[in-house]
């Protein structure tokens, strides 16, 4: 219920907007020029891969999400994979949209965000419901603690076993890429050169589950925090390290406080943007 709640209460806050004249969100490519949703959906539906970056407390962002996914899968074969389940977790999500589980115990053995049920149930009822796959993409929390604390030689100890939740030792790595340099910037120093790498290290796993589960021919949507493919790097630099033939098609979420005049600085963010009133209500 909260999540119909939250959709609800977005677009009954669209039409408040615009029956003010104020415009809530609009959509724009990559050069800042404005472009129509099916504009996007029909480069969509030609790629191979979808990145979608999202900001994790921002409704419109689960509403852009849940859009995408009803409207392609509509005609359209597709798997779904969430930055917000880990690797680990994968037999407990295919166990819950098989209906083996309870929704009380997907909780307990999942691990899943605090902001889940308001955010990204929905996504998860509309595969069940749709037969979608949906594949838990990110590297267990406790093995970017270990690059954080002892770089990547860290992982060398590994067992067998768990080497099977992260990319393939060695991690590629260029430190030099200005999303993991601006990191350090931003951190004013604090974690050190291992902060990045623990960054990559979560970049380099969702590029590599997205890699395991495409199927031939068939489209893969991944939902993500922005900064994991915003300007064409994180999961994007290792999806296209991998394949450079693959079409990548990336989306983007910013905020401004007026939505109808593209800042500069947000171009080449990604393939489309969306920028959002900032005054938006949270979800958290």
């Amino acid at each position: 219920m909260k999540n119909i709640f939250l959709l609800v209460s977005f677009l009954a806050f669209s039409l408040i907007g615009n029956a003010q004249g104020k415009d809530v969100y609009k959509l724009y490519n990559e050069n800042g020029k404005k472009v129509r949703y099916q504009k996007m959906l029909r480069k969509i539906k030609k790629a191979d891969v979808v990145l979608v970056g999202e900001f994790h407390n921002n409704p419109i962002s689960h509403w852009l999400e849940y859009s995408i996914l009803e409207d392609i899968s509509e005609n359209n074969k597709v798997t779904i994979g969430m930055e917000m389940f880990e690797t680990d977790t994968q037999t407990t999500m295919d166990a819950f949209l098989e209906e083996k589980l309870t929704k009380k115990e997907f909780d307990s053995l999942a691990r899943p965000w605090n902001n889940f049920d308001t955010d990204y149930l929905q996504l998860i009822e509309f595969s069940k419901k749709n037969n979608i796959p949906v594949i838990a993409t990110n590297v267990p929390r406790k093995y970017a603690s270990i690059v954080y604390k002892k770089g990547f030689e860290g992982l060398e100890t590994l067992a067998v076993d768990e080497k099977k939740w992260i990319a393939p030792l060695p991690i590629p790595y260029d430190k030099n890429l200005p999303g993991y340099q601006n990191m350090l910037k931003m951190m004013g120093g604090h974690g050190g050169e291992n902060l990045p790498k623990a960054q990559a290290l979560k970049d380099a796993t969702m590029a590599n589950s997205i890699l395991k589960n495409k199927k031939e021919g068939e489209l893969f949507i991944h939902f993500n925090g922005s900064y994991h493919s915003d300007d064409f790097e994180g999961i994007y630099w290792y999806l296209k390290k991998h394949n450079p033939e693959l079409n990548i098609v990336t989306i983007s979420i910013v905020e401004q406080k007026e939505v109808n005049k593209f800042k500069k600085e947000n171009k080449e963010k990604a393939d489309f943007i969306l920028v959002v009133d900032e005054d938006v209500t949270k979800s958290y």
